[in-house]
């Protein structure tokens, strides 16, 4: 009997962009024909080298690709990270350990490479825990019922001296960028934006896989004239039976970097003429939307979930990029990892001034897996919670508290993006 030819997983060249396109296509259940013009556009971004298949023969079944990223930490530092995305494996070419080998490969070259974690959107949340990523971030959508809120009906702009005006794709690419660069120095969790990011997110750049309408864009700028927001929405064309407007907005992404704009954005889209729901797309889980309305039960939540995973690659330099918020405390944590990436035995030493830490042989007071860890790091998780779950032991009595204590934030991680 002859046996199958083994499948051959490896980084693509350009001849093989068409065909891991359509397995790609495949995997997220879209139409596999794949155009001329997207097999340029992949060509355009991906680097073949982070950029893997599994093939069957001539056919690709499998895929994956990793990029570089800047991730937010605690405090506002940036690390590098290694970004995964497009990751499929054809139904007929399941359980035969694809995944395994393609995310084996990436991450050992990432940790080469030097960066300090890797991150990705998980589709499905059973299937990366076992490569040592743990959930991070979580995000939440509401629903404004416009009408409930409470909001003065003729309100005209902000009271406190800032403005608000409607801008088109131009002008967002020019004040995005170092708008963004602001936000996310700011915000744990949040990632780097690159280029492509605003040329398809303003319609410069538009996608034969993506639907293009163009959105409305508003910016606020305070009373300095400074620009500290900027939103993209949508509206639909819904009229009820008795010729009343039923019209929902919907947020593509809102970012500013101060309350005030925040406030002042949200309140924008609340007044527009015959909008009676705002749906406000993907936002921290402790966001002060709902807080902004005189009846904070006309925002309801419409999804929450797990979004960002980290897998920490290098556990010493992802513990000392950070801050600790709390009067500080030492911990020493000892980290298994099934992989053996950044499995050991570390003590943390952190303040308010900073932190330290380094491989240590003395007694372990946590013991928690690398996902954990993970988990734990962007400050939203609670190692109590986890203890309790059995998904983290104590060794010394109280050691759980400790690294809430040492670990967790006032306000809760959040990575706007998908990737």
């Amino acid at each position: 009997m002859t046996r199958p030819a083994p499948i051959d997983v490896r980084p693509i060249t350009a001849a093989d962009t068409r065909e891991w396109t359509r397995a790609l296509n495949t995997g997220f259940l879209r139409t596999p024909t794949v155009s001329d013009r997207e097999v340029e556009d992949r060509g355009s971004y991906i680097d073949p080298a982070r950029t893997l298949g599994a093939f069957d023969g001539p056919r690709c079944v499998a895929t994956f690709r990793s990029f570089p990223m800047e991730l937010t930490t605690v405090g506002g530092t940036p690390v590098p990270a290694d970004a995964i995305s497009n990751v499929t494996v054809t139904s007929t070419h399941r359980r035969r350990g694809l995944l395994t080998r393609m995310m084996t490969a990436d991450l050992a070259a990432a940790k080469e490479r030097g960066d300090v974690v890797a991150t990705l959107i998980a589709a499905e949340y059973p299937i990366y825990g076992r490569y040592g990523f743990g959930p991070a971030t979580t995000t939440a959508e509401w629903t404004i019922d416009v009408p409930r809120a409470g909001l003065d009906p003729r309100w005209s702009g902000p009271a406190d001296g800032g403005r608000i005006d409607l801008v088109d794709g131009e002008d967002v690419r020019k004040v995005g960028p170092e708008l963004h660069e602001r936000f996310r120095r700011s915000q744990p969790g949040a990632v780097s934006r690159d280029e492509r990011w605003w040329q398809v997110s303003t319609g410069v750049l538009r996608l034969d896989r993506v639907p293009w309408r163009d959105p409305f864009f508003a910016m606020y700028r305070s009373a300095a004239g400074e620009v500290e927001g900027l939103v993209s929405y949508e509206s639909d064309d819904n009229w009820g039976d008795a010729n009343q407007p039923l019209n929902t907005a919907s947020v593509n992404w809102l970012i500013a970097v101060t309350p005030a704009a925040e406030r002042a954005l949200w309140q924008y889209l609340c007044s527009i003429d015959w909008i009676v729901r705002v749906k406000t797309g993907r936002r921290a889980p402790d966001d002060l939307l709902p807080r902004f309305l005189p009846d904070p039960r006309a925002a309801r939540i419409t999804t929450q979930s797990d979004w960002l995973w980290v897998r920490i690659l290098d556990v010493v330099r992802a513990l000392e990029a950070r801050t600790y918020e709390g009067s500080g405390g030492s911990l020493v944590l000892e980290v298994t990892d099934r992989d053996g990436l950044s499995a050991g035995r570390y003590r943390l030493d952190a303040g308010p001034e900073g932190a330290s830490c380094a491989p240590t042989t003395r007694d372990a007071e946590l013991i928690l897996g690398v996902g954990e860890l993970a988990a734990l790091w962007l400050g939203d998780e609670s190692a109590v919670r986890l203890a309790a779950l059995g998904r983290v032991r104590e060794e010394r009595a109280g050691a759980a508290s400790i690294a809430d204590a040492l670990l967790r934030t006032s306000r809760r991680p959040w990575c706007p993006d998908i990737f």
